[in-house]
């Protein structure tokens, strides 16, 4: 059966901060209802690569393309509006206002409705009951009074993910999304995951250094190194393959990676 028509692709994407190359020409595609890890040591590009496609960084050569579309010039708002949601770069978003006020904001957002802060939310009896679903997902139902720059950091996190969600984008970035965490908290947010890829309807790209995690969740393994995409597979190809061994546990290794 032919693979479908990818929802976002990168060509030759590259871009350079003076004489370094942060990434470098990466080449790649995404098909709609993936889950796709994006690993590398520290330093690889991989949130710059992110900050590409999302528009937060301006390429210095290449294209992103939504559905087709280039989008390469677009703002970070215009993305999002488009369906490219990223996670984390909603943290400030209204930081005095309630948790339950930020969702309840985000999902009329996406709605496309005015963003009247004097409103009821009686009188969005609707976008509160997705507001408390939102909130219940990501377990912050008793702290939905709490003004959102009171939060612990891992508490923030979750509202970040809880605000991505209300605006259901037709893809998911996550950044490392359980970076900061207890051990309590992580698996509220990797339980989300793993139901948002179960359904199949959404695409989701995870950038992430926990081994056991990609193991978990990712449906194809791509690998940066030194800004250029240096594998791409099956997980258990992928985390197996000298480069990925050499970077994360210093076990050097002949030959390059097949996989």
């Amino acid at each position: 059966m032919a693979s479908l028509a990818p929802i976002l692709e990168t060509r030759d994407l590259t871009v350079r901060f003076g004489g370094h190359v942060a990434v470098d020409g990466v080449t790649c595609s995404f098909e709609p209802g993936t889950l796709t890890a994006i690993v590398g040591p520290n330093g690889a590009g991989k949130t710059t690569y992110f900050n590409l496609i999302s528009g937060q960084l301006r390429a210095t050569a290449g294209a992103v393309l939504f559905k087709g579309e280039d989008v390469t010039a677009l703002t970070p708002d215009r993305r999002a509006r488009l369906g490219m949601g990223r996670a984390f770069q909603l943290t400030n978003l209204f930081p005095n206002l309630s948790v339950f006020e930020n969702v309840r904001l985000a999902a009329q957002a996406r709605r496309g409705g005015r963003l009247d802060l004097l409103s009821m939310a009686s009188s969005h009896r609707d976008l509160a009951d997705k507001a408390n679903d939102y909130l219940a997902r990501v377990s912050l139902t008793e702290k939905a009074s709490f003004a959102a720059a009171s939060l612990s950091h891992g508490d923030q996190r979750k509202l970040e993910v809880a605000l991505l969600i209300a605006l259901e984008p037709d893809i998911f970035m996550f950044d490392e999304p359980t970076a900061g965490m207890s051990v309590d908290e992580a698996p509220v947010i990797l339980d989300l995951i793993e139901a948002i890829k179960s359904q199949r309807r959404k695409t989701v790209l995870l950038v992430e250094h926990k081994m056991d995690v990609v193991r978990r969740l990712a449906d194809r393994v791509i690998v940066l190194h030194n800004g250029r995409l240096v594998a791409d597979g099956e997980p258990a190809a992928v985390v197996a393959s000298p480069i990925v061994q050499e970077a994360y546990l210093g076990v050097r290794q002949t030959g390059a990676a097949h996989v």
